[in-house]
């Protein structure tokens, strides 16, 4: 059984977010982070200094770890922000804006 099936959760329909430009479904009330684990997708974000691959570490908002751009703003918290549906989602390089 997965956890749906034992809590007996009826969430609503899934929808469509995009991923670096490929399709991801996604259900009302995950975050970024746990649709982009659902999805295979365990990295979305590159260090500044030596460009290495983060995702998840803390998964409470402390870490800043998971870091990732949505619809354009970069420096969003994987871990905390609600997906929507059409949230266009990208891989952070560094610190997200052009430095």
């Amino acid at each position: 059984m997965n956890p749906l099936e034992l809590a007996r959760a009826r969430p609503g329909p899934a929808f469509t977010v995009t991923f670096d430009g490929r399709p991801v479904e996604a259900l009302p009330g995950q975050t970024v982070a746990a649709v982009l684990w659902s999805a295979g997708v365990t990295s979305w974000r590159t260090t500044r200094g030596e460009g290495r691959p983060r995702g998840v570490f803390c998964g409470i908002g402390v870490c800043f770890d998971c870091l990732v751009t949505v619809n354009g703003r970069p420096n969003q918290r994987a871990c905390l922000l609600p997906v929507r549906p059409g949230d266009v989602i990208g891989t952070q390089e560094g610190t997200g804006h052009a430095d």
